[in-house]
């Protein structure tokens, strides 16, 4: 039987198209350290998938470490095999939509995660381990909260305002700890704001706990800062430095926060009435070269709007 299922499996994976990028990919810049800690990663986690390629979970994280360095259209093509296999596994399409995301085909990666919520529909969560832990090395999100927080994010991107609003607040309500709640909170704040739907943002914030225990989403629980404290017109640039200086590790104005910040002083900015501020801001978030980082992908995608 298992030797039937292998050959299924293989007969599927053979007619799968192999992806295509929807831009040219940018490869992640990684200290030296780093890239060998990660091909390290690499290895083992494809030796588990070789001693079992039917495995969900060796799919995945051979899938997930693969993509860690660079590789996003191998690990989207490796999560394909993995869903011709286990169909029904919802978290191979929340992996594969993620990397969607990354190499900006947007619409597949909003399908993919429809489907896995389709497939989460009226299941218990479970912790998502993480492949990039954080400093306590404590996991802070759920399959069921990434493909909520990740469907709202493509519908942002997307300029689908309502279904990304829609999907935030399905997140919110499956975000059990400060740092999952703050991270969609702060999307679904931006989100409501892009509607001018000023009294719900407000009133999304207002559940924010005023002292909340973060481990990883502190760039976000900035910028919802941000947005609250209403810097002026001539406060921007200043409040936006004063915040990066705060908040930025080592004060790195090319790292992940930075893009996140800069995005989110950028989307201030436009929805101030201030174009040519918003892009500057949008330019500087695309300086730091953080290619697969969500502030990075907002920032790209909302400077080609608001620049046509």
């Amino acid at each position: 039987m298992k030797q039937f299922i292998f050959f299924i499996g293989i007969l599927l994976a053979a007619f799968i198209t192999v992806a295509q990028p929807c831009v040219s990919i940018v490869t992640p810049q990684l200290s030296e350290n780093t890239r060998k800690d990660f091909e390290q990663k690499l290895s083992v986690a494809k030796t588990e998938y070789e001693k079992d390629t039917l495995n969900a979970d060796a799919i995945i994280w051979y899938g997930r470490r693969t993509a860690y360095l660079g590789g996003y259209m191998k690990a989207i093509d490796i999560f394909s095999r993995g869903i011709s296999i286990h169909p029904g596994d919802a978290r191979l399409y929340r992996h594969r939509g993620h990397r969607y995301i990354t190499v900006r085909c947007f619409d597949k990666a909003i399908a993919d995660f429809k489907k896995a919520a389709a497939l989460i529909k009226d299941k218990p969560d479970e912790v998502e381990p993480d492949g990039l832990p954080n400093a306590k090395n404590i996991p802070t999100s759920t399959l069921q909260s990434n493909i909520w927080y990740h469907l709202g994010l493509a519908y942002f991107l997307k300029g689908e305002y309502e279904k990304a609003e829609s999907a935030y607040f399905n997140g919110l309500a499956v975000s059990k700890n400060d740092d999952m709640y703050v991270a969609m909170a702060n999307w679904l704040h931006i989100t409501l704001l892009m509607q001018v739907k000023l009294e719900q943002a407000d009133s999304v914030f207002n559940t924010i706990s005023r002292t909340p225990q973060l481990i990883e989403n502190t760039d976000y629980n900035t910028v919802l800062y941000f947005y609250v404290h209403r810097p002026a017109v001539n406060e921007i640039d200043r409040y936006t430095n004063a915040v990066l200086m705060r908040t930025v590790k080592e004060q790195d104005t090319m790292s992940v926060s930075a893009a996140t910040i800069y995005f989110g002083a950028g989307y201030y900015a436009w929805l101030r009435g201030m174009p040519e501020k918003a892009n500057l801001f949008l330019e500087k978030a695309i300086a730091t070269n953080q290619w697969s980082s969500f502030g990075y992908i907002a920032a790209e995608t909302y400077l080609k709007k608001w620049k046509k």
